[in-house]
C-alpha cells in the first residue's frame, strides 16, 4: 500500500480584533483560555485605550493602540471586526490590501453596494479573504445551499422587546401600550441602512441567498417578547424552510448572546483538524 503523506495541521492564527465591547472581551478570553482553536492575540484597535485598563482581568496581553497605522503594522493572519459598521467602513479595505483575512460581525455595511464591491476588489487584488460572520442566525448554510438551485422567496421577520430597536422615551410609550409596532417592512438593503445595529443577521441572510434587494425584512418592536426574536422562511426549488430562533439578549440588548458564541465557533473553524457544518 502506498504511503500518503501526513497532512500539516491547520496554522496557529495571529488574530487582531477591531474593538473590544462585549463581544471583543469574550472572544479576547475565548483565545486566552484556548477555547477559540490554536489562536493567539497579537492586537487590539480600541478609541480609547485606557479604557482597558491593567486592573481589567479580561485586558489582553498584546498590542491595545487607537492608532490604525500600529494595529496593521502587526503581523497578524487574521483581523476580526467586532465594533459595528463604522469600523468596517473604516479599516475593511485597508486590512484586506495588506493581505490579512478579515472576518466581519457588522455584515450590514455591505448594505452599501458601491462600498461592498470596493471591499470585494480589495480581497481579490490582495489575496485575502473576506469572512461574514453567521452571528445570532441559524439556517445560512441551507439557505446558501438552497441558493444554488434557485430560490424563489426570503423573508426574515426580526422581533425584538422595544429597547433594543428604539429610544428610551419611544420604547417606554410602546411598553405602555402592551402592542407590537412594526417599525419596516420591504427590502433587506433598506433595513440595514435604518437599523446599522440590528438587521447584521438579516444582512447574512442577504448575502447568502437572494441579495439584499429581493430578501423582504420586518423589523418589530414587541413588547411581549422578552428575546431577541428571528424567523427565517425560504421557499424554491429545494422545497421551503423555516427557521426560528430566540437569543437571550447580552449585555447589550441590540445583541444576542450567540453572536459572541458563533464568533469563537468561527476561529475554532479556520484551525480545527474538523470542521462540521461546512
Amino acid at each position: 500500500m502506498p504511503h500518503m503523506p501526513r497532512q500539516e495541521r491547520p496554522p496557529h492564527l495571529r488574530v487582531g480584533l477591531i474593538g473590544y465591547g462585549s463581544i471583543g472581551r469574550t472572544l479576547g478570553r475565548a483565545i486566552s483560555s484556548g477555547e477559540a482553536g490554536r489562536c493567539e492575540l497579537a492586537a487590539v484597535l480600541v478609541r480609547r485605550p485606557d479604557r482597558v485598563t491593567d486592573d481589567d482581568q479580561s485586558r489582553p496581553r498584546c498590542l491595545v493602540t487607537c492608532d490604525p497605522g500600529d494595529f496593521l503594522a502587526t503581523r497578524m493572519d487574521l483581523v476580526v471586526e467586532v465594533a459595528g459598521h463604522g469600523a468596517v467602513r473604516a479599516y475593511a479595505e485597508d486590512v484586506l490590501r495588506k493581505g490579512k483575512d478579515l472576518l466581519v460581525i457588522s455584515v450590514g455595511a455591505f448594505a452599501d453596494a458601491g462600498f461592498h464591491q470596493r471591499v470585494e476588489r480589495a480581497a481579490h487584488d490582495h489575496g485575502a479573504r473576506l469572512l461574514l460572520a453567521t452571528g445570532a442566525i441559524a439556517g445560512l448554510d441551507a439557505i446558501s445551499a438552497a441558493a444554488v438551485g434557485g430560490l424563489d422567496a426570503v423573508t426574515h421577520s426580526i422581533r425584538k422587546p422595544p429597547p433594543g430597536l428604539l429610544p428610551p422615551a419611544e420604547a417606554a410609550a410602546v411598553e405602555r401600550s402592551g402592542e407590537p409596532r412594526e417599525l419596516y417592512s420591504g427590502p433587506a438593503r433598506e433595513a440595514a441602512l435604518r437599523f446599522p445595529e440590528n438587521v447584521n443577521v438579516a444582512a447574512a441572510v442577504s448575502l447568502a441567498g437572494l441579495g439584499f434587494d429581493r430578501t423582504t425584512v420586518r423589523v418589530v418592536a414587541d413588547p411581549t417578547v422578552i428575546r431577541n426574536t428571528h424567523e427565517v422562511e425560504a421557499r424554491g426549488a429545494f422545497g421551503e424552510l423555516r427557521v426560528l430562533l430566540q437569543n437571550i439578549p447580552s449585555d447589550n440588548p441590540k445583541t444576542g448572546r450567540l453572536t459572541a458564541m458563533s464568533m469563537v465557533k468561527a476561529l475554532r473553524n479556520l484551525t480545527a483538524s474538523v470542521v462540521v457544518g461546512v
